[in-house]
């Protein structure tokens, strides 16, 4: 019965990769800036804030412990709508939990849970992007995975966060406005869950995780005989009686990859002065000026970011997906690093001046977010097609994204105490400084792959 694979191939990127990546980006953003935000409002303090909300986000640096099981059962569109249906319902009782006098406690954890489910999505989706598209197809829609990833955040800490503070000026109740807020992100990750359950391709995983290209295919064929997007083949069955072996081989494998020291350093530079700002922006925002801030209210942040960053954004990832695929990786991985870092300048100038047009502010937040699209997408192209190729792809990406992500948590978890201590002004300086390194590094970060451009765009 072919229909399973004809109706796979039928299906338009178009119809899936911006849906995809957008339900990926939706739970790292919230707990990773939204969450912030409501914390700060509900009276928890900025070094509780930071500390907490970077601790939960562990589950994306560790994700490569469990990568290797994702490739022995079912499909990656099975997962991919497990995970979005799992986090909807989360986001539903958080809702719920805000009400409770014991509040943070209930919804650090319901939201640690979110962050399980959420890092398992990032794997089954990344998964399915590098199965059903080939080098030059990456890099074409590389733009658009980046923007709806990123649209993500900008709907969430714009849009949500612009609602809670229209809400709350209306109600008068902060823990109202909140409800609301997730209560509507758990309703529009079950709505995803449904879309992708209709339209999603059914990618199936490399059966032990070690699979070539001619093992992926024999498995899509043992899909296509028995009929099923969903069970697991003979071959994922056996794979799991030899898993600790397996898993054991994925790591090594990892480890035995040219360059691959230098790939985890660069990886990890790559992101510093972004891991700092990350917790700290939202909450400088909203700090009284008497205190160093500028002293925004949530409806102000929700326009600046809605707005000057939502259109400076998209612009930026859509544009350095073409820059990439006309010029190749090698040749812009500098200049996306560039461009992706030196923007942070932007909040070193608003805490020494601190100005109150919102021209200044709004256009220092679009500069900086016009850098974050543009610059993002070098990092996870480069990750795709220098460290995750071969046997295990899948497992391998993750594993380079939790490396990843470690350099933001890590950072994020000290960057509240940092800025108590130094003050937002020499803060944001020394977040200038912790760019240093990336640029270096990337200026000499050698390719073990051809890129797109180099390779003609073949597998």
């Amino acid at each position: 019965m072919d229909t399973n694979k004809s109706k796979s191939r039928k299906i338009s990127p178009i119809r899936w990769v911006p849906t995809l990546y957008f339900a990926m980006g939706l739970p790292f953003v919230v707990l990773n800036m939204v969450s912030a935000v409501m914390f700060k409002d509900l009276g928890v303090s900025d070094a509780k804030i930071a500390f907490w909300t970077s601790l939960i986000m562990w589950p994306w640096t560790i994700k490569f412990l469990w990568s290797p099981v994702l490739e022995l059962y079912r499909t990656r569109k099975f997962f991919v709508v497990l995970t979005q249906l799992v986090s909807g319902t989360l986001f539903g009782l958080v809702a719920l939990a805000l009400n409770l006098p014991s509040f943070f406690a209930v919804s650090i954890t319901l939201l640690a849970v979110v962050a399980f489910s959420g890092a398992t999505h990032d794997i089954v989706a990344d998964g399915t992007y590098m199965s059903e598209l080939n080098n030059e197809e990456q890099a074409r829609w590389i733009g658009w995975q980046g923007a709806f990833y990123n649209i993500a955040k900008l709907a969430a800490t714009g849009g949500l966060v612009w609602l809670a503070g229209w809400i709350g000026d209306r109600t008068g109740s902060v823990v109202m406005s909140w409800t609301v807020v997730f209560a509507i992100l758990g309703a529009l990750m079950l709505g995803l869950g449904l879309y992708h359950w209709r339209i999603l391709p059914c990618s199936r995983a490399s059966g032990t995780g070690n699979a070539g290209p001619d093992d992926a295919e024999a498995d899509k064929s043992a899909a296509k005989a028995s009929g099923s997007c969903g069970a697991a083949t003979g071959k994922a069955v056996a794979g799991a009686r030899s898993f600790w072996n397996g898993l054991g081989e994925v790591f090594a494998d990892f480890f035995r990859k040219r360059h691959i020291w230098y790939y985890i350093a660069f990886i990890i530079v790559y992101r510093l002065g972004e891991g700092f700002v990350m917790k700290i922006v939202p909450l400088f925002l909203k700090a009284d000026t008497a205190a160093g801030g500028l002293g925004l209210s949530n409806q102000q942040i929700g326009i600046y970011y809605g707005t000057f960053g939502a259109a400076a954004f998209v612009l930026g990832s859509l544009l350095a997906g073409y820059y990439i695929a006309s010029r190749g990786l090698r040749r812009t991985l500098f200049s996306l690093c560039c461009v992706f870092n030196i923007p942070f300048v932007v909040y070193a100038l608003l805490a020494w001046f601190q100005p109150n047009s919102m021209w200044l502010v709004g256009g220092g937040i679009a500069l900086e977010y016009f850098g974050y699209g543009f610059g993002f997408v070098g990092l996870t192209l480069f990750m795709m097609q220098q460290v995750a190729p071969g046997r295990h792809q899948t497992a391998h990406y993750a594993i380079a994204s939790g490396i990843m992500n470690l350099s933001v948590m890590l950072t994020g978890s000290v960057s509240g105490f940092l800025s108590d201590a130094l003050g937002y002004k020499f803060f944001f300086v020394a977040v200038m400084v912790a760019t240093v390194p990336a640029f270096i590094m990337t200026k000499m970060v050698p390719f073990t792959h051809p890129d797109g451009k180099e390779n003609g765009g073949s597998n």
